[in-house]
C-alpha cells in the first residue's frame, strides 16, 4: 500500500483577487489523486472545490503481490507491465528477491531472473514470478525492474510480510536460579518439525526486564481489542506501543467516561475493563492521557456510588467484586473516599481473592478508612492463609472459586497480583523469594494463561528485582547437550545460546561459576502441527462452498467461496474469538472498500443465540470477537475470493475463550491449492 496523502495544508494565503498556487509533491505512486479545497469566512460562507489529476509514464510497472503469505507457500508473484504511449515496444524484466530489505548487509539474494516483454500500443500484460517462500524468515524484498530499448524505464521495490504456518512455541520452559548444576534430558517432540526449533537457553544477573517466555507469548499475541492492546505494550516494554495504545484510548470510552473493549459506538463501557486499566497502568508506572483519564476516573466514581449501572456479564453477584475493584482503581489516584465502602458489607473472609487483593490495596492507600490498621493486618492474614504451595508452585486453597474470568480474572492474575500486594510488607519480606517462585512456577510453555497475568507478571517480576536483587551475579555458565558446550557470560545483560535438537535422546546441563546466583531459563521449542481435531469446550466443524467458481473440480484465480463455521459451545462463556485464517493474497469480501462486490456476500447466514461484537478482516485471517457465548450451537459464515494461484498452506481453525485459556477448540486445515 502507497501513502495517499500527498499534502494537508490547514491555512493557505490567499492573494488580492482571491487566489492561491499550492505546490503539490507527488510520491512514487502511478495513480489517480483528488485535490479539494475548501473555504470558510466567517460563520455564514462556506466554498469547496475539487479537482481531479493521474500520474502516468510511458512504461509503468505495477504490483499485484500478496501482501502476506506464509512459509512453503508456492503462489505466482505477479506483475503488471503497461505500455501507455501510441507505439510499440520490448521491455527487459528483471526481478530480484531478497530475505532482508536491501540496504541490510545481513541479507542474501534468495532468487532473481529476467525476461523480454513485448508490449503492443496501449497494451498491459501480466508477468508472473514462480516463488516458493523459504522457512525462517519474515519478508519477501522484490526489486523489479522495466526497461525499454529506448531506456525508458520503471522501477519497483516491494515488500511481502511472511508468518509461519506452524509456528516454532515453547512447549516446555522452567526458570530457576544457578545455585546449583541443573540437568535435564532433552528429546525432539514425536511429530515436531525437523530441523525446527531446538533448546534454547537464557542466562541474566538479574530479573529485571522482561521475560523471553512472556515477550513471545505476547509478540505472537494476534487479538486486538484494548485490553490486549494495553498488556501487550506493558509486557512487551515497548513506549511505541504504548503511545498507541494510549492515544486511542478516547475511542473506546462511552458517555459514562467508562472503556469498551472495541471501539463500537453502540456497546456500553465496562467498569471492570476501566478499572483493569487504570490500575495496570499506574502499576507499570504509565500514564493515560490527562483528559482520558479524568473521564475513566469519574465513570469508576459514578459506578462505586452507585450513580451509573452496569450489569454482570453472567447473571451472579458480583456488584461487590466490581465496585471493590473499582475503588481500588480510584485509590491509585487519590479518589477512592471512605463513604464508597458503605454500600458493601465488608467481610473479606467470604470474597474471592481478587476482591481480597482489592481491598488490601485500598487499605494501603486510603489513609481515612475506619479502623484501618486494624483491618489492613487481618486482611493481610487472610491472604497469607489462603496460600498453599506445592513443591515450587503457589496455590490458593480458595482457587476454584478464584476464576472469575468473565472479569478477566485468574488464579495466575491473583498470584502476581499478591507478589506486588505485599512487596512494600515487612512482615513479607523473608517470603518473598518463595512468593517468586511460587509465582513463576504457574507459567505454562514460559508464561501465564491470559494476557492481564502476564502483563501483571511483567509488573510483579520487575519490581521483585528492583527492591531484592541487590548484587547482581557474574561469573560463566556452561551449557552442555550431546557432544556441543556452549558458554555464557554472566551479567545483567541477557546471554542467549541455541542448540538444535540431537537425533536422539540426550542430556542436558547448565552449571555457573562466579559470584552469585543467576538466572537461567531453559526452553524446549518446536514447531508442531495439528494432526487431528482438538476440542476442550468448543467443537469446530469448517466447510466451503463454492459462490463463484469457473471450474467445479478446481480453484482458480478470481473464485470465490464461502466458509461456514458451526461451533458447539460446552459451556457460558465471555469473551469468546473465533480466527479462521485465508490463503495469502486472499480477501474477505464485506468490507465495503472498492472492488468488494455486495452481491457475493448475500445469503451469509449466522444462527444461534450470539453474534460478534467486532469483526477484524486482515490478510492473515477472519476474526469474530463474541461478548457473550452461552452454551450450545452456533453458526457463522463469510465470504473469500482468491487472487493469486498457488499452493497455500493454512495453519488450525481455532475458538478460544480470552481469559479462560484452557476452554478452546482447534481444527486442522488441509493445503488450498488456486489454478491461474
Amino acid at each position: 500500500m502507497f501513502d495517499t496523502l500527498l499534502l494537508w495544508k490547514a491555512r493557505v494565503p490567499l492573494d488580492a483577487q482571491g487566489h492561491a498556487v499550492v505546490d503539490v509533491p507527488l510520491n512514487d505512486a502511478l495513480s489517480a489523486f483528488r485535490i479539494v479545497a475548501v473555504a470558510q469566512a466567517g460563520a455564514d460562507r462556506f466554498g469547496t472545490g475539487r479537482a481531479n489529476i493521474r500520474t502516468t509514464q510511458d512504461l509503468m510497472l505495477l504490483s499485484g503481490l500478496p501482501p502476506l503469505v506464509r512459509e512453503q507457500d508456492e503462489f505466482s508473484g505477479m506483475f503488471t507491465l503497461r505500455n501507455s504511449t501510441g507505439q510499440a515496444l520490448s521491455a527487459r524484466f528483471e526481478w530480484s528477491l531478497r530475505d532482508l530489505p536491501a540496504d541490510d548487509p545481513k541479507g542474501r539474494v534468495i532468487a532473481n531472473g529476467h525476461a523480454a516483454v513485448a508490449l503492443a500500443a496501449n497494451e498491459a500484460k501480466l508477468v508472473s514470478v514462480p516463488v516458493k517462500v523459504p522457512v525462517n524468515i519474515t519478508g519477501l524484498y522484490w526489486e523489479v525492474t522495466a526497461t525499454a530499448k529506448d531506456n525508458t524505464r520503471d522501477r519497483l521495490r516491494v515488500a511481502q510480510k511472511v508468518i509461519e504456518v506452524h509456528p516454532v512455541r515453547i512447549y516446555q520452559a522452567t526458570l530457576a536460579q544457578l545455585d546449583k548444576r541443573l540437568e535435564f534430558p532433552a528429546e525432539r517432540p514425536d511429530g515436531a518439525v525437523p530441523g525446527r526449533g531446538g533448546i534454547r537457553v537464557e542466562v541474566m544477573g538479574t530479573l529485571v526486564g522482561e521475560m523471553s517466555g512472556v515477550r513471545e507469548y505476547f509478540q505472537r499475541y494476534p487479538y486486538t481489542c484494548i485490553e490486549q492492546r494495553t498488556s501487550r505494550a506493558i509486557g512487551l516494554g515497548d513506549d511505541a506501543s504504548w503511545k498507541s495504545v494510549a492515544g486511542s484510548l478516547p475511542n473506546y470510552l462511552d458517555y459514562d467516561g467508562l472503556v469498551r473493549y472495541f471501539p463500537v459506538d453502540w456497546a456500553q463501557g465496562s467498569d471492570a475493563l476501566t478499572a483493569y486499566l487504570v490500575q495496570i497502568a499506574n502499576a507499570s508506572g504509565r500514564e493515560w492521557p490527562e483528559q482520558a483519564l479524568d473521564r475513566m476516573l469519574k465513570g469508576l466514581e459514578a459506578f462505586a456510588t452507585g450513580r451509573i449501572v452496569r450489569g454482570s456479564a453472567l447473571p451472579t453477584a458480583d456488584l461487590t467484586v466490581r465496585k471493590l475493584a473499582a475503588i481500588e482503581a480510584l485509590a491509585r489516584h487519590g479518589r477512592a473516599k471512605p463513604e464508597m465502602l458503605e454500600s458493601i458489607s465488608i467481610d473479606p473472609a467470604l470474597w474471592p481473592t481478587s476482591a481480597l487483593l482489592d481491598w488490601i490495596g485500598i487499605l494501603q492507600r486510603v489513609d481515612k478508612l475506619p479502623r484501618r490498621a486494624e483491618r489492613l493486618p487481618e486482611a493481610l492474614a487472610l491472604l497469607r492463609g489462603r496460600l498453599n504451595f506445592q513443591g515450587t508452585v503457589m496455590t490458593f486453597s480458595t482457587e476454584r472459586t478464584d476464576a472469575l474470568w468473565w472479569l478477566m480474572v485468574s488464579a495466575d492474575v491473583n498470584a502476581n497480583r499478591a507478589l506486588l500486594a505485599v512487596l512494600n510488607e515487612a512482615d513479607w519480606r523473608e517470603d518473598m523469594g518463595r512468593l517468586v517462585r511460587g509465582s513463576l512456577a504457574r507459567q505454562k510453555h514460559g508464561h501465564w494463561g491470559t494476557t492481564v497475568a502476564n502483563a501483571w507478571g511483567t509488573v510483579a517480576i520487575a519490581r521483585f528485582a528492583q527492591a531484592f536483587e541487590q548484587v547482581p551475579a557474574s561469573g560463566t555458565a556452561v551449557a552442555t547437550l550431546g557432544g556441543t558446550t556452549l558458554n555464557l557470560p554472566v551479567s545483567n545483560a541477557r546471554q542467549t545460546r541455541d542448540f538444535a535438537w540431537p537425533p536422539a535422546r540426550e542430556t542436558f546441563s547448565l552449571t555457573h561459576t562466579g559470584h552469585g546466583a543467576p538466572w537461567a531459563i531453559v526452553q524446549a521449542r518446536a514447531a508442531l502441527p495439528l494432526k487431528a481435531p482438538l476440542f476442550t469446550g468448543y467443537r469446530i466443524q469448517r466447510t466451503l462452498t463454492p459462490v463463484e467458481q469457473k471450474d467445479k473440480a478446481v480453484w482458480s484465480r478470481g473464485d470465490v467461496y464461502r466458509v461456514t463455521l458451526e461451533i458447539d459451545a460446552q459451556s457460558d462463556m465471555t469473551w469468546v474469538v473465533v480466527d479462521d485464517p485465508i490463503p495469502g493474497g486472499a480477501a474477505i469480501l464485506g468490507s465495503g472498500l472498492g472492488r468488494d462486490a455486495a452481491s457475493l456476500t448475500q445469503g451469509e447466514m449466522r444462527a444461534g443465540a450470539t453474534g460478534p461484537m467486532f469483526v477484524e478482516r486482515s490478510f492473515e485471517a477472519y476474526r469474530a470477537y463474541y461478548e457473550f457465548v452461552p452454551k450450545g450451537r452456533f453458526k457463522l459464515e463469510y465470504t473469500v475470493r482468491v487472487n493469486n494461484p498457488g499452493r497455500f498452506d493454512l495453519p488450525a481453525t481455532r475458538v478460544e475463550a480470552m481469559y479462560a485459556p484452557e476452554m478452546f477448540g482447534e481444527v486442522p486445515n488441509s493445503v488450498l491449492a488456486v489454478l491461474p
